[in-house]
């Protein structure tokens, strides 16, 4: 990750069109979730889903906080299933990210509690948010009427 926090690794053009086959196929319990992870709804975390990590392919992401976050379907309790997602978390931990894990059904049945995880792990990982930007319209003091000037909130003059 760059200082921004943003991720420096390539993708390969087939992880790629895999990942994009996994968002256009989601199951219920990811387009769940998504509803209330996307746009910032969660405490103003932005989060992204099917990411590809090294040759893996995460369910979301935010890169602020550094974590993954996984829903794991019926396959995934197998011996061999979780032997797999000890790998998968191996290799995506071994990139600064923290990997948390839900059932599908925790997910349809538990949602509060899913999102409520979510959201601690968020505030223990993520940095403090900046102040939001607001647009105001300035007028006179020797500046254009009507020309929009984008300020941070803490900046305004009351």
């Amino acid at each position: 990750m760059d200082e921004e926090g943003n991720p420096t690794w390539k993708v390969s053009s087939k992880l790629r069109a895999n990942a994009r086959a996994l968002w256009k196929n989601s199951t219920d319990a990811e387009r769940i979730l998504w509803s209330e992870l996307r746009g910032h709804r969660l405490g103003g975390a932005g989060f992204r889903r099917q990411v590809p990590i090294e040759n893996y392919i995460a369910d979301f992401i935010c890169h602020a906080a550094k974590l993954v976050i996984e829903l794991d379907g019926g396959q995934h309790f197998s011996d061999e299933g979780e032997q797999a997602d000890k790998r998968r978390s191996t290799v995506i931990e071994a990139k600064g990210l923290k990997v948390l894990r839900f059932s599908n059904h925790d997910v349809m049945t538990n949602r509060g509690g899913v999102l409520e995880t979510i959201a601690t792990a968020v505030a223990e990982r993520a940095p403090t948010p900046t102040l939001p930007r607001i647009r105001l319209r300035q007028g006179f003091g020797g500046q254009e009427r009507g020309r929009e000037q984008t300020v941070r909130a803490a900046k305004q003059i009351s």
